[in-house]
């Protein structure tokens, strides 16, 4: 399959005032590296809606990225935004990527059910919301790589039938 870019965006009050070392975003950049995805972008910003929406609508209305992953600000703190922030600027909603992502995080914490993050579409870019730690947000798109390649490639207007790409 024709291979993607990607883009991180990273969510922390503490990071964006510079009081804390952004692990999130270097290690997904370098998982997405070793599944031969380029990391166009990436930035980091404090859990801000109207700044999240912003940089969300500008990297999808310009076709930065096909694949657009935030990580962090998906729990219960006030402060944490994100996914309503990704819910005003999607035209679609995934949201069987967002239920994979939790179920198989509930293997390894209880508290996977307590995970806000959304999926969906703007333009041809996948927006995907990830947890803010490291390890949970490596484990969360690992969940989700198997359809990535296939749901980019339908987002993108590929006409392939569906049926043919996996046999069980």
């Amino acid at each position: 399959m024709k291979r993607f870019k990607a883009a991180i965006l990273t969510l922390s009050d503490k990071g964006a005032r510079g009081e804390r070392i952004d692990e999130s975003g270097p290690a997904l950049a370098a998982w997405l590296a070793g599944n031969g995805v380029k990391t166009v972008r990436t930035l980091i910003l404090p859990d801000q809606f109207d700044l999240i929406t912003e940089v969300l609508v500008d990297w999808s209305n310009r076709a930065l990225a096909e694949l657009i992953l935030t990580t962090g600000g998906t729990g219960l703190s006030p402060r944490d935004v994100t996914p309503e922030a990704t819910e005003s600027v999607v035209e679609r909603l995934v949201p069987g990527l967002a239920e994979l992502m939790r179920l198989c995080s509930l293997d390894k914490t209880p508290m996977a059910a307590l995970s806000r993050a959304v999926v969906g579409i703007r333009r041809n870019s996948l927006i995907v919301n990830l947890p803010g730690s490291p390890k949970a947000a490596l484990e969360n798109i690992a969940a989700i790589w198997p359809a990535i390649d296939h749901g980019i490639a339908k987002m993108c207007g590929d006409p392939e039938d569906c049926a043919r790409q996996f046999s069980w």
